[in-house]
């Protein structure tokens, strides 16, 4: 196998470990946030924060460019930033693979943080305990299998994003194209051996992931 079958896999394991970054932290500050609140709306903005999971991934593309596009506000900040249009470059691969993985990860730290004893946190509290103290070394141990099922989950969810990443990041070899993207060109020129090679592979990593959360949930 050449350089031109493993550039898609390992732009996907790049792109999918960036955005797995972006996840794990974002998921456990509003998983914190939305689990020790409680204020008007909460249910709403917990609906928009879960939205990417049962929306189609092509929705979640075209607000992506709605958002991120040359003609929004952002987009034009960040064009003016970084000189060019972040539209078909590999950082709009690793946002389409960040929002549809986000979910994934919040949910996952929001059901480990409930899961906790609120008896423990409030005995740390009343020995003189910071909340930052009680986070670090109460709730973020007592939550960690949930925590790492939702690394993994969002590790896979990303390797795997398609739809967003196609209309968002564009397919261009060595630049954006991950391994859906390459198995969809390669299905569709009628390159079989191809196809099947990616898809062994995205199968096989999927697997493992998968294989590593039922083994640590049992």
């Amino acid at each position: 196998m050449n350089n031109s079958f493993w550039a898609p896999v390992f732009l996907s394991l790049q792109t999918a470990t960036i955005a797995l970054i972006i996840v794990v932290i974002l998921g456990i500050v509003f998983a914190r946030w939305m689990t020790a609140k409680q204020f008007k709306g909460k249910t709403i903005i917990e609906t928009l924060l879960l939205l990417p999971l049962v929306l189609p991934p092509t929705v979640v593309g075209f607000l992506l460019i709605i958002l991120f596009g040359r003609n929004s506000i952002i987009g034009s900040i960040i064009e003016t930033i970084l000189g060019y249009p972040i539209m078909f470059t590999w950082s709009a691969a690793v946002i389409a693979a960040s929002v549809v993985a986000f979910p994934m990860m919040y949910q996952s730290a929001k059901t480990g943080f409930l899961s906790v004893d609120k008896g423990a946190e409030e005995a740390a509290r009343v020995d003189g305990a910071s909340e930052w103290r009680v986070f670090l070394y109460i709730t973020l141990p007592l939550s960690l299998k949930a925590l790492i099922a939702g690394v993994i989950l969002s590790f896979a969810r990303a390797l795997g994003e398609f739809g967003a990443t196609l209309m968002f990041a564009g397919n261009l070899p060595g630049k954006t194209q991950t391994i859906p993207t390459a198995i969809y060109v390669a299905f569709e020129s009628g390159n079989m051996e191809a196809a099947w090679a990616w898809v062994i592979v995205i199968v096989i990593i999927s697997f493992l992931m998968l294989l590593a959360t039922r083994f640590l949930q049992s």
